[in-house]
């Protein structure tokens, strides 16, 4: 499924994405810049986080609970420079808690990654909005 949106229909898009997705390990791909953290927190936001988020860059995971207490966690494997720094984190636990599990840079982790994991497409067009693709 694919649809292009503007940031003023991001709360919008953050819905669709919770409505259609059939995991709750979602992996997002896309250019620098092309809004993934930006719909994390939006989506996040969608699930009753009331913390702050923020891309975990530097600690690689980023733990948040929503108000009915469930946990979401997000990953940020920018930085990552070996997939056995994911198992050395416990990758595989955060993957099986079946809590929330949003990750950017999926790429950089490929072989750690559940196969019921749904994959998010991000790209940035000529009038500054997004097109985000779901897999």
């Amino acid at each position: 499924m694919k649809r292009s949106y503007q940031l003023s229909d991001l709360s919008e898009t953050a819905r669709w994405v919770l409505n259609i997705t059939s995991s709750r390990i979602l992996l997002f791909h896309g250019p620098m810049g092309s809004g993934k953290t930006t719909l994390i927190k939006e989506i996040a936001s969608q699930l009753g986080v009331k913390d702050v988020t923020s891309s975990p860059t530097f600690s690689l995971v980023n733990e948040y609970r929503s108000k009915d207490d469930e946990i979401v966690y997000h990953f940020d494997f920018y930085r990552i420079e070996d997939e056995e720094e994911a198992y050395d984190m416990g990758i595989e636990e955060y993957f099986d808690s079946e809590a929330w599990c949003f990750v950017e840079w999926p790429e950089k982790v490929q072989n750690v990654l559940p196969l019921e994991s749904v994959v998010i497409n991000l790209s940035i067009n000529k009038d500054n909005s997004r097109t985000i693709e779901i897999n």
